[in-house]
């Protein structure tokens, strides 16, 4: 467990002790987590040199709220939930869909909130410095991911070029957006 002081401690002292009601919380986070997942890969914001969406973002920061274990369940619910069929990734959805351009990310959204919510439960989610280095780290790995996949697919040099380059000051800011918001919100509620 993360120390008193990090955002993640703040929602396991909101759960209820009572085991069967603490279990039905953390399924409901996980299902929230999803849909915020779901509804952040729709919302396009305007950035140089192409438009990002905000799923990364979303990933930085449950990981950064929720830690990993729970973070990983919540990634691992919106891919089961992809991989079935139903409309939560950007572009599609379905097997084919994962096996296609955007997998080797998709898979990469996993590392991700794995090193991030790792970080977290060691207590860095209360420090925006930490928190930042695990998160640039968590960005790096999910990127490098999903460049070898691409790379399988279509290429080392056009994989860098159409999938990472445009793509990395996008996912810097993210990481640093994330690591600033989550300590500064948890301290906000830790005053109250």
């Amino acid at each position: 467990m993360a120390t008193s002081t990090s955002a993640q401690a703040l929602i396991y002292r909101a759960l209820p002790d009572a085991s069967a009601t603490r279990i039905a919380g953390l399924v409901v986070l996980a299902i929230v987590g999803s849909l915020l997942l779901t509804i952040s890969g729709q919302i396009k914001v305007p950035f140089y040199p192409v438009p990002a969406t905000l799923q990364t973002l979303a990933v930085f920061m449950i990981a950064a709220v929720y830690g990993r274990n729970l973070t990983v369940a919540t990634v691992a619910l919106y891919l089961a939930q992809g991989a079935v069929g139903l409309p939560v990734f950007t572009g599609g959805a379905g097997l084919a869909y994962m096996a296609g351009p955007t997998g080797g990310f998709l898979a990469g959204f996993l590392v991700a909130a794995a090193v991030i919510g790792s970080a977290v439960d060691r207590g860095w989610g209360a420090n925006a410095f930490k928190l930042f280095g695990a998160t640039l780290l968590g960005a790096v790995l999910l990127m490098g991911i999903g460049y070898l996949w691409l790379a399988g697919l279509i290429g080392a040099e056009k994989a860098w070029i159409y999938g990472v380059a445009p793509f990395a000051l996008g996912e810097l800011t993210k990481a640093a957006l994330s690591s600033a918001l989550i300590p500064a919100v948890a301290a906000l509620f830790r005053r109250k």
